[in-house]
């Protein structure tokens, strides 16, 4: 596998930044948790634990060396800044870790020790091609915890709060994404919070936040009322895929779009510093309900950027609609790729580490799946992903995965990174035909595994006779 791009002066010593390579590298090429699986030899197994446990190899460092790139890559492009978090929970192995410090209280009410994650992922606005994180918090709770009501919660400053993550990302991103020529911070109803709104937008930045609350407006009307008996400015359908949990089946919902400026109160809870009203523009993505419709869609969103005209309220509901992006992250993260909750490292600080390695090469995984949504002349090249090794051995793949057809044929260019992600995909399963969906993330994990294996092999065939 190619060295990757970072990680050159990331520490104080030059073999530490090495071994970082050598660690992002296996981890992409082998997909496991697991230093002994991930490691080509017990010596190397050896360095990569001593790797993570080095009080030298610092989380800030690594932060920070993932963040700068992605901040390189935005320059001059109008960017989504996705937020979100997710906890890592170590509970299963509590006998085995050792007290570091590093792990704490999860929202697990009875079984929770771990860790909790909350990445900034940067994409691009017309096409969400990832280009990195702009920032990455993470952090644990004490190991015993007292309820909010105990903590008077409530009363904290803002500064004080779990919450203010959202602000705290909001603030690191601007900075990262300085260069950029404008950022939409997109957030789920967490993101709901009255000091971001005074406080993050500018005149490039704007905020696009899942509404939580129903707020109180300056007339001293709600929020979630304000459309009430108005009639929609604009429509679009979507696929509601079907939940036999929920007792929902497949339906395509007709969704009605309407939108106005708002201005909001500020609340007896927040911060007194922050100014007393707000004026946002509010929009309600509301399905128009029909005859033994369960679950009705409804979308309601605060955003700072004008909406001038219909159009510009759809494209918010889209960019909106891209949050998938970063719940893919944590599925690889988690339990359908990595699997980092299983890791068998005894050090909360060594798995925390390991964890933001494993954030930056998922990002090599949504350019692979994404090299399908541009042409090929516009997309990464072979090498991006794949060493010449790696090729050379995709080549040999596709003249068995190939069908006799010519729908069936990878008719890709040599060096186009589209031409292996084929390879990848159909050993994760695709199908390989041009009219079916494009490969997807997991499809592509499970191939890029399939591949390494095939790949030892492969090298071992073709070691030149001494």
């Amino acid at each position: 596998m190619l060295l990757s791009n970072g990680y050159r002066d990331c520490f104080p010593d030059k073999r530490l930044n090495n071994r970082c390579v050598e660690v992002i590298n296996n981890l992409f090429t082998k997909g496991v948790h697991s230093i002994r699986q991930l490691s080509d030899s017990l010596s190397q197994a050896k360095g990569f634990y001593r790797f993570l446990k080095n009080e030298r190899v610092e989380e800030d460092s690594i932060i920070s060396d993932i963040s700068s790139r992605c901040g390189v890559s935005c320059k001059g492009k109008t960017v989504l800044c996705i937020q979100d978090s997710t906890e890592i929970n170590m509970y299963k192995h509590r006998n085995r870790l050792q007290k570091d410090g590093s792990l704490g209280t999860t929202n697990a009410k009875f079984q929770g020790l771990g860790y909790l994650l909350h990445p900034s992922l940067v994409v691009d606005a017309q096409s969400c091609v990832p280009y990195g994180f702009s920032y990455i918090k993470i952090w644990n709770r004490p190991e015993v915890r007292v309820n909010k009501h105990v903590r008077k919660y409530s009363t904290l400053p803002i500064q004080e709060k779990e919450s203010y993550k959202w602000i705290e990302s909001s603030k690191k991103s601007k900075e990262a994404l300085k260069e950029a020529e404008s950022i939409i911070i997109v957030q789920d109803r967490e993101g709901d919070i009255y000091e971001q709104f005074s406080c993050i937008p500018d005149e490039r930045t704007d905020l696009l936040v899942r509404a939580s609350t129903n707020r109180t407006l300056t007339d001293k009307t709600k929020l979630f009322d304000v459309f009430d008996g108005h009639p929609a400015q604009g429509s679009y359908q979507i696929k509601v895929e079907g939940d036999k949990r929920k007792k929902r089946s497949t339906r395509i919902a007709d969704i009605e779009v309407r939108y106005k400026e708002v201005e909001i109160k500020r609340t007896g809870t927040s911060s007194k510093e922050s100014p007393d009203t707000v004026k946002l523009f509010y929009i309600e993505a509301k399905e128009k309900v029909s005859k033994g419709c369960n679950n009705p869609v409804c979308w309601r969103i605060l955003t700072t950027i004008p909406l001038e005209n219909i159009d510009m309220a759809l494209c918010c509901i889209e960019w909106y609609s891209w949050r998938w992006t970063i719940e893919e992250v944590f599925r690889i993260l988690k339990k359908e790729g990595f699997n980092i909750e299983a890791s068998e490292l005894e050090y909360g600080q060594s798995i925390r580490k390991l964890s933001l390695l494993m954030l930056d090469v998922i990002l090599k995984l949504f350019m692979m799946q994404l090299s399908y949504a541009v042409p090929e002349e516009e997309g990464l090249c072979a090498e991006s992903c794949f060493s010449k090794q790696e090729q050379e051995c995709s080549e040999d793949l596709i003249k068995i995965l190939e069908g006799k057809t010519e729908k069936q044929k990878n008719l890709y260019k040599k060096q186009s990174l589209k031409r292996h992600v084929w390879t990848i995909a159909r050993l994760g399963g695709w199908k390989g035909y041009a009219s079916e969906r494009p490969p997807g993330i997991t499809t592509l994990w499970i191939g890029l595994q399939k591949f390494a294996e095939i790949n030892i092999g492969w090298r071992i065939k073709n070691i030149p006779e001494t």
